[in-house]
């Protein structure tokens, strides 16, 4: 799978963004992240401070544009640190970015890439199902939950999802290589479980009579 990271969800393709050198903060661990986690940790403190129910004073334009540029600074390094194979550190930095963006279908997509190339398939799934819902007309997210629920085992779910993908781009050879792999793999589990009730059918069971010799 050619993992690329995307500067939006309609048209963005799989061209990579120009992005600057990542900045110099502890690595986290997306799977076990405490509350110290220095990305995280910074993005729920500006996160709250545009909470409704803090108490404070309606957030203004200026403070809106500082959490997005934020955001998108843990993005840029995200995104590098991904670049440079540094798969769970740039988890890391787009879980800071979700924590200010929550609604960021590209992030949740480039998410679930990263955690299939760590084999973590269950949560890439989950990533990849919430990139669909927030963006249900975008190719690539249907693509990556495809991938990710083929790889979860479930050959069935994945074929809808690859049929989604190809209903938007129709002549894409690797969603429809993908579909093919997984129609395989349905039809590969159809045959063993045929032969299985054959098995089963031909055991000897307690009462069935024996013909003698």
């Amino acid at each position: 799978m050619k993992i690329s990271w995307k500067t939006k969800a309609a048209g963005g393709g799989g061209k990579k963004r120009s992005l600057p050198s990542p900045v110099a903060l502890n690595p986290s661990l997306p799977f076990d992240r405490g509350e110290d986690d220095p990305p995280a940790a910074a993005a729920r403190a500006e996160a709250g401070r545009t909470s409704p129910d803090s108490g404070q004073e309606t957030p203004t334009h200026d403070h809106h544009h500082h959490i997005n540029n934020l955001a998108d600074s843990f993005r840029c390094q995200g995104n590098q640190l991904a670049e440079d194979g540094k798969y769970h550190e740039a988890l890391g930095k787009w879980e800071a970015a979700l924590t200010l963006e929550p609604k960021d279908a590209v992030l949740h997509e480039q998410k679930a890439q990263v955690l299939l190339e760590l084999g973590d398939s269950w949560n890439a799934l989950k990533a990849a199902t919430q990139a669909t819902e927030l963006q249900p007309s975008w190719f690539e997210a249907w693509l990556t939950l495809g991938r990710a629920q083929l790889n979860f085992g479930e050959p069935d779910s994945a074929i809808q999802s690859f049929d989604r993908a190809l209903k938007i781009k129709p002549d894409h050879e690797d969603a429809q290589a993908d579909r093919d792999t997984a129609h395989r793999l349905v039809k590969r589990r159809r045959q063993l479980e045929a032969s299985d009730l054959k098995v089963a059918d031909s055991r000897y069971k307690v009462g069935d009579k024996v013909e003698p010799f």
